[in-house]
């Protein structure tokens, strides 16, 4: 399975492969590609990890003696994979576009203080904007181990980083906020 390494630290591995797939096709493509990412990263046998998944729960990571945090994002043309050897990982990516009902989205799932943020943009730069924030707030969810529902006003507790990724595209990557050293 051919992946590309977006970023790689303290216990930390975050990795994507190329996805002109449909989601449910993705999924064991990127999950093979965790195994095969992991084995080279910890110079372990593939066949020894394994990606165990529950309807409703996030993916974890099971390893020779231990268990390994992971998430799994995917969008129109790209899937991602965080994996965290100590605690556990969010990590979301989108495809930067126009969403004509942005500030419905923003209100909603965002909250009131990102929804002025996005109105006070440029048009020009609104979709960037939009992306970066979704992603922060999917990626934190999932890093605390919630789903995506309306805003709460809840603080996550949770240190997120921008993963570079290719033109067109915003991911960002939670870890819990003891993790302060984690970054790409």
């Amino acid at each position: 399975m051919s992946f590309t390494r977006y970023w790689q630290g303290d216990g930390v591995l975050v990795i994507g492969i190329a996805a002109v797939l449909l989601r449910a096709e993705a999924r064991p493509c990127i999950r093979l590609a965790v195994r095969e990412a992991v084995a080279q990263w910890l110079a372990i046998d593939m066949e020894s990890i394994s990606v165990e998944s529950q309807p409703g729960h996030a993916p974890r990571l099971l390893l020779p003696g231990r268990t390994a945090w992971l998430s799994i994002s995917h969008d129109d043309g790209i899937s991602l994979a965080a994996v965290h050897l100590h605690g556990p990982v969010g990590i979301d990516v989108m495809r930067v576009l126009a969403v004509p009902d942005w500030h419905e989205v923003a209100r909603d799932y965002l909250g009131p203080q990102v929804a002025a943020q996005l109105r006070a943009c440029p048009d020009d730069q609104r979709p960037l904007a939009l992306a970066q924030a979704w992603t922060a707030r999917e990626a934190a969810l999932k890093c605390a181990g919630r789903e995506l529902a309306e805003w709460d006003g809840m603080a996550l507790g949770c240190h997120l980083q921008a993963v570079k990724m290719q033109a067109g595209f915003v991911a960002m990557l939670a870890t819990p906020e003891a993790d302060t050293g984690v970054g790409p």
